[in-house]
């Protein structure tokens, strides 16, 4: 009966290390500094331009909304349709799995920078 003891405190520490090894190998580098700049730093350099390009356009395209009917959410849409090349590359970039949700947040984004853009340049 002692014996059985033994081999039961054996089987349940193998048990243990075998589980916590596990589970620490199941966390791979990827998944650990994923969403991190460190996970793939060329990638996000790439989509930090291209977000600059992008600003960069919308900042040379807007213009105030000066006639009483062009208002401010006019002029930003024709705007930010200006710069659809470059809102396409940088979703190109950084929606790899193609979510449509991902893409339209950046649509969104770009439409209301462009709105920012159209107001600065009514002062």
């Amino acid at each position: 009966m002692k014996s059985l003891g033994l081999s039961m405190r054996a089987a349940m520490a193998i048990f243990a290390l075998s589980s916590a090894a596990l589970s620490l190998g199941a966390c791979s580098r990827d998944y650990i500094f994923e969403g991190n700049e460190l996970s793939n730093p060329i990638r996000n350099n790439q989509i930090k331009e291209l977000y600059k390009a992008r600003d960069a356009c919308l900042a040379k395209n807007a213009v105030p909304a000066e006639s009483a009917s062009a208002d401010v959410a006019s002029v930003a849409k024709a705007v930010s349709l200006s710069c659809a090349p470059e809102t396409d590359r940088l979703i190109a970039a950084s929606n790899l799995d193609k979510d449509p949700k991902v893409s339209e947040a950046i649509r969104s984004d770009t439409d209301r920078k462009a709105t920012l853009y159209v107001l600065r340049a009514q002062r």
